[in-house]
């Protein structure tokens, strides 16, 4: 069976670009159009994972193929932010979800306690802003599951991820992170043998979930932002006063590629410098024994 596991709606809420964060959406992807082309992609299951937010459910509950889940904003321990692929979830969990965001902790005990399946979202972009080294430290020891193909982010990311995933063990999930109907469904998981969605969750968890599809780029990115502009513009008729903006989104999506590349170079090396430190430290202690 297949899922896109990480893709938006209308209901993601209002963009984070200053200037325009009070009249731009981060999708306006609808809920059942969504879900229509995510079947004509090949979906078996469809999810839908808004940021904080479950209301797309009301639209796709009737839908027998469909769960719920969401991608939750959260404030780790160092004062950076993450997003967090939350699977299998019902309404109540929503609500806790949203009340243990800044204790990570308590959201990651919750999760553990009502089998919900917790992954770290694109953990070498600079989406949601500056990283540190305990939060990788948290990815690897508390976290479940490593999104390693997201859609969005660059190939250098992606594969990076999927080398945090197989240094700590971790399944992997795959999903579009799409906020146009464009690329929704050309990034996904596929899980072999299992027949309804209660099934795909629990092989998740075993780790049979294998990637597939494309990564993103600035021209994947550029085609995005447009696609979200005129969105806009058909929604707001006053927005179009921003239509010379437009020329500037190449620029921009030049601009967030070399940041990105930048992001995902700096914390792969931090990374791999690390694990070559542990595993110096972890040889020099068995030849200690040795000796001994």
């Amino acid at each position: 069976m297949k899922c896109d596991l990480h893709v938006h709606t209308i209901h993601s809420g209002n963009c984070s670009v200053p200037g325009l964060s009070r009249i731009c959406r981060e999708s306006y992807n609808e809920p059942g159009e969504l879900y229509e082309l995510l079947k004509a992609r090949g979906m078996d299951l469809v999810t839908v994972t808004d940021h904080d937010s479950i209301d797309a459910a009301e639209k796709l509950r009737k839908h027998s193929d469909f769960f719920l889940s969401e991608e939750v904003t959260m404030i780790l321990p160092s004062g950076t932010r993450m997003h967090a692929g939350v699977y299998g979830i019902k309404e109540h969990d929503h609500i806790e979800l949203q009340r243990r965001r800044t204790d990570t902790e308590s959201l990651l005990a919750y999760a553990l306690e009502n089998r919900l399946f917790v992954t770290v979202n694109h953990a070498y972009s600079g989406l949601t802003g500056r990283r540190a080294a305990e939060d990788f430290e948290m990815f690897a020891r508390d976290f479940h599951g490593v999104e390693v193909a997201n859609g969005h982010m660059l190939a250098c990311a992606n594969k990076l991820a999927a080398r945090f995933a197989r240094q700590h063990g971790k399944p992997v999930t795959a999903g579009s992170d799409s906020h146009t109907l464009h690329g929704a469904g050309r990034t996904f998981t596929e899980i072999s043998g299992v027949r309804n969605a209660s099934e795909f969750m629990a092989a998740l968890r075993r780790g049979d979930g294998v990637p597939h599809g494309e990564s993103g780029g600035c021209w994947k990115l550029t085609q995005s932002i447009a696609g979200i502009g005129r969105s806009l513009m058909r929604s707001n008729r006053k927005a179009v006063v921003l239509s010379p903006l437009f020329a500037f989104v190449p620029v921009f999506s030049v601009g967030n590629y070399l940041w990105e590349q930048a992001f995902a170079w700096y914390w792969g090396q931090r990374q791999a410098s690390l694990s070559g430190n542990m595993e110096a430290e972890g040889t020099a202690l068995s030849l200690g024994a040795v000796k001994l």
